[in-house]
């Protein structure tokens, strides 16, 4: 087109002001023809008048080659979409991120985001289309296919400085409904076949990590175990279908020792993909049966005595009971905090993986003279503590309450809380021992130490998960 340019969006735009130009132009250049032919005509001296109209006629040409050349057809700046340069400001930059400090420029950020759209052709084109004019990449995309429409689940880089409201926003214009969206990290750009064989791995591995497989594979939920037998009273518990049952934002999953696995996840409900993934994890701890790693590390308490710390699980019961028996009544009340007569109905409980990991303390000669519990309560986590009397006050205590801190630390718990009695002193002095923040709270005597994890741990651990052995001196 040599007389129009098109506008931002496609739209022919004429430029008045050169067409004017170029009509005055042709109309001159007639009139002079004109003029000349009926002076050659008719006067005498039509040679000289002939040469003057050529003069003419080349400054004319000259002229308009001239304004071609400043005014030419291509289209100007503010008619291309393109926003004009302000302040060295880079083309295509925003007038929001122009006053974005240049430490922030350009900056972004993970999101993870779930919405619900209609399972017809050019649903998902729309969306993607939507956040591409929100300068947002889409760096990983599942589809959850459900009876009416599908869940699409989009990893996400966006500009810094892009609000989370302003994406879900062009995304229910575009279609989207029942947006989510929550921060992500780098442990997200694993694929999702890659991250759940890596879960798979840890289940196979340890029994104690399927309640954490199952919350790394389902995000934020809570996860709670119920045993087929509630601990000291003997009645029977809800069970759930051998298949599972999917109740919105509630799954129920049968445990592989006959209990319940509940998964909860608030405001975002379950899609079938989901549940037959973590039916799928739970199946493979199931045929893979009771398992703890089996290594141990070797101490030496400051008297010089050897004792050994190593993971245990139900087939250490009538070891566990045996230590309950040598301990004084009032060790078992600051351990229980209830009839202590009922303490041994929940060895059971408490040594199974299933409900969390579990470290035993043992001598030379094979006696457990204590028990170190990291307990999954929920999206919580409960440290608890039992040394034989005759073994305490010797370091063992703030032992097993590192190692336990340091397990908490690398399966992600944000705080680890312990109850115990007001008088505990021994047990608050190993908590003040941990060097982390401490939340207390007290009530009729019961005292809770919350213990933040957002600062390092003592660096005291077990090889257990390589199979070695070590040795190292236990200070008091």
């Amino acid at each position: 087109m040599s007389d129009v340019t098109r506008a931002k969006h496609g739209r022919p735009v004429h430029h008045w002001r050169r067409d004017v130009v170029e009509l005055a132009s042709l109309f001159t250049a007639v009139a002079v023809a004109d003029a000349v032919a009926n002076l050659i005509g008719h006067g005498p001296d039509g040679t000289a008048l002939l040469i003057i109209s050529a003069v003419v006629l080349v400054a004319t040409a000259g002229f308009h080659t001239w304004w071609a050349r400043r005014h030419g057809h291509a289209p100007p700046a503010d008619d291309t979409g393109a926003r004009p340069l302000a302040h060295g400001r880079p083309a295509g930059t925003s007038e929001e991120s122009a006053s974005v400090p240049e430490s922030l420029a350009g900056a972004t950020t993970l999101w993870r985001m779930r919405t619900t759209v209609k399972d017809a052709p050019g649903s998902l084109a729309a969306l993607c289309s939507a956040l591409a004019q929100q300068r947002v990449d889409i760096l990983s995309l599942q589809t959850h296919p459900l009876a009416e429409g599908t869940v699409d689940e989009f990893l996400l880089r966006a500009p810094s400085e892009l609000a989370a409201s302003e994406m879900t926003r062009a995304v229910s214009l575009a279609g989207g409904t029942e947006t989510w969206t929550e921060r992500a990290d780098a442990h997200d750009l694993v694929d999702a076949p890659t991250r759940v064989l890596g879960l798979a791995t840890r289940t196979a591995l340890d029994a104690a990590e399927l309640p954490l497989a199952l919350r790394q594979l389902l995000g934020r939920c809570t996860i709670r175990s119920l045993p087929a037998k509630s601990p000291g009273s003997g009645r029977a518990e809800e069970s759930a279908p051998v298949e599972g049952a999917l109740e919105g934002t509630v799954m129920r999953l049968r445990a592989p020792e006959g209990g319940v696995i509940t998964v909860e996840r608030p405001y975002l409900p379950f899609t079938p993909t989901e549940f037959a993934r973590a039916r799928a994890l739970v199946e493979l701890d199931a045929r893979l049966g009771p398992r703890i790693p089996r290594g141990r590390d070797t101490l030496t308490l400051p008297e010089g005595n050897a004792i050994s710390v190593r993971r245990a699980d139900a087939g250490d019961l009538e070891a566990a009971k045996a230590m309950h028996e040598r301990c004084s009544p009032h060790t078992l009340r600051m351990r229980y905090h209830g009839p202590v007569g009922d303490a041994d109905r929940y060895l059971n409980h408490l040594l199974s993986p299933r409900f969390g990991r579990t470290l035993a303390v043992q001598t030379a000669s094979g006696r457990i003279v204590g028990l170190g519990h990291l307990l999954w309560d929920g999206d919580e986590t409960e440290i608890a503590l039992l040394v034989e009397d005759d073994w305490q006050r010797r370091g063992i205590g703030g032992e097993l309450l590192g190692r336990l801190v340091t397990m908490a630390v690398e399966a992600s718990c944000e705080s680890v809380y312990a109850v115990t009695q007001s008088s505990n002193t021994g047990m608050v002095a190993a908590m003040r021992g941990l060097g982390l923040p401490l939340d207390y709270q007290i009530e009729e005597g019961t005292l809770v130490i919350t213990a933040r994890l957002d600062a390092t741990p003592v660096t005291s651990r077990l090889p257990y998960d390589e199979g070695q052995r070590g040795e190292r001196v236990v200070r008091d």
